[in-house]
């Protein structure tokens, strides 16, 4: 009696906590106090505020910069690309740091400080830009050197905050979710999609109510808004802090770094190299392996290290690790394909806008950057769609659990982004055929007899691919990397987007210096009437369909992670 009762107490303890993780105080986490939905719901709630803030000032930015600071709609839409690629390339450094030394929850509330600072600094700047006119458009003079200075400092200090913040935040929120556990499995694939939606959500709000402020009343409110809901960011993250699970890493007995050990496993392989043909051979049989199966990583693992340094093998969970990461680099590129088309909605997408009719009321125009709610409306409206209805449907026939796999719901934001690209090169046609007909070709001022409502397609299409291709993203590079390297992991795919919006800034400014710039016949003409958006679009459209087509054949042959 006294046996079955032991077994039955160990039962009820295993259950009661969670594997590899530990609450605020540094003791093992119990199931029922920490994590899930409670912890992953206040962790939502930051990101909400957090997107707020970065879109309340990156939505509207090419407004402000042909604007206010009086750039050109080439140099405004090239530096809009630049600071959005860096924004979102900066990631993989915070992640590291994250990572490797600071811990996820320490890197949030340093990333959140920074990001305050550099957001408070903006709204400074722009009090400073003296203005002629109410609604803020027009300036007395050129700024000064100084304060494009602070304002560009002010611009790139918020992209460093939001490199520590953005990936850590959800990695911490899935964290909450034990993958050793089949519910609680299921319901962090759940997350990434309510996640996204809820984010979506504070975008809309940002794109509704800031960049309104911003265009009828007064740029520096318009920034100063977005610094309070990110005080109030950091203020609900640290009010959550005793529901959250921290994770405890899986190596700690040892006290390496993830890194350390994945990058001796690149040097022992490397250094294996010299080694014959026949020694692998006689290696393998050892290993009851077939030479054919044995890869570059595997020499780590199977060939024995007799070095006068006396290294250590390589374990093969580091060598599986390690080959995990190499098997990401392909999807990763490829993928590049879809992120070049989407920086285009911060900038051309707008300034398409500012051309057309925008009147909805007897003297009220909505502003053209308004229209990227429409993103979000989208992604709102079919999140719950998917997660309710398609993956139930699509996980009877398929028997996965996520209904699809993360790299055909990659696959199809990716076609769905290519199309994207082809109605916004028809749509722009129309309008400059509008344009052509009333004799507004050269009336840059003035107004094209259109409805800024064609453009409404697009931005709907663009917020269903982003369900696919972004959701998608964000779990497949998750699920993907070892366990300790999970905020990487969300910086990967934040890179993806961050190297397209640098492509797309490069390819822009090359395509603006060929074709003659203003003075010429540039596809970028600040006279959007006598520019070739068109011609843009269409090129965009069959680059995404060759990156497709390319991430079609490179998907077919890729192996999953298994999860430990």
């Amino acid at each position: 009696m006294t046996t079955t009762s032991g077994v039955i107490s160990s039962h009820l303890t295993e259950e009661e906590y969670v594997t590899d993780a530990v609450d605020h105080r540094g003791i093992a986490a119990r199931r029922s106090s920490t994590g899930r939905w409670r912890a992953a719901w206040f962790i939502i709630g930051v990101e909400v505020a957090e997107r707020f803030a970065y879109y309340g000032i990156g939505s509207n930015l090419i407004s402000y910069l042909t604007g206010p600071l009086g750039q050109s709609t080439a140099a405004a839409a090239a530096n809009v690309n630049a600071w959005s690629g860096i924004a979102t390339v900066l990631p993989l450094l915070g992640a590291f740091v994250a990572d490797a030394f600071l811990g996820r929850y320490r890197t949030i509330i340093i990333a959140s400080l920074i990001y305050v600072l550099g957001l408070a600094f903006l709204t400074l700047s722009a009090f400073l830009v003296p203005m002629t006119s109410k609604d803020s458009t027009q300036v007395t003079s050129p700024p000064s050197f100084l304060l494009n200075a602070l304002f560009f400092f002010s611009l790139y200090l918020v992209a460093i905050g939001q490199s520590g913040h953005k990936p850590c935040v959800q990695a911490f929120g899935a964290d909450q979710f034990d993958e050793k556990d089949s519910q609680e499995i299921f319901d962090r694939s759940s997350f990434f999609n309510w996640w996204y939606l809820s984010m979506s959500a504070g975008i809309c709000l940002a794109i509704l109510v800031v960049v309104y402020i911003q265009e009828e009343f007064s740029w520096a409110v318009g920034f100063g808004i977005p610094c309070v809901f990110m005080v109030i960011s950091l203020v609900l993250f640290v009010l959550g802090r005793k529901s959250y699970r921290y994770s405890k890493r899986i190596h700690e007995e040892e006290e390496i770094n993830p890194f350390t050990r994945i990058a001796r496993v690149f040097f022992v392989a490397f250094k294996n190299q010299r080694l014959s043909s026949s020694e692998l051979g006689r290696d393998a049989l050892e290993a009851n392996l077939s030479p054919e199966k044995l890869s570059f990583l595997n020499k780590a693992l199977l060939v024995p290290n007799d070095s006068a340094e006396g290294e250590k093998s390589c374990k093969s969970s580091d060598v599986e690790d390690a080959t995990a990461l190499i098997r990401l680099i392909p999807v990763w590129l490829t993928t590049l394909a879809y992120a070049i088309p989407y920086a285009q909605y911060l900038t051309f997408f707008t300034k398409q806008g500012v051309t057309m009719e925008r009147t909805i009321l007897p003297g009220v125009k909505i502003p053209p950057a308004s229209l990227q709610v429409f993103i979000g409306i989208s992604i709102v409206l079919f999140v719950p769609i998917y997660d309710r209805v398609f993956v139930p449907i699509a996980r009877s026939i398929t028997k996965d659990p996520c209904g699809i796999t993360t790299l055909k719901r990659i696959g199809t934001g990716m076609v769905l982004s290519c199309i994207t690209m082809v109605i916004a090169a028809l749509v722009e046609s129309k309008r400059l055929e509008t344009a052509k007909e009333h004799g507004l070709i050269d009336q840059p001022e003035a107004t094209v007899p259109m409805s800024i409502w064609w453009l409404i397609p697009q931005y709907l299409l663009l917020g269903l691919a982003d369900v696919y291709f972004i959701v998608g993203m964000q779990e497949f590079f998750y699920s993907q990397v070892p366990t300790e390297l999970r905020s990487i992991g969300l910086s990967l795919y934040l890179s993806v987007l961050g190297v397209g919006s640098l492509l797309s800034s490069l390819l822009i400014s090359l395509i603006d210096l060929a074709t003659g710039g203003d003075d010429g016949d540039s596809w970028f003409n600040s006279n959007l009437n006598k520019a070739h958006l068109d011609c843009f679009y269409w090129l965009l459209a069959v680059l995404s369909a060759v990156g497709f087509l390319t991430f079609w054949f490179i998907s077919r042959s890729y192996i999953y992670r298994r999860v430990d």
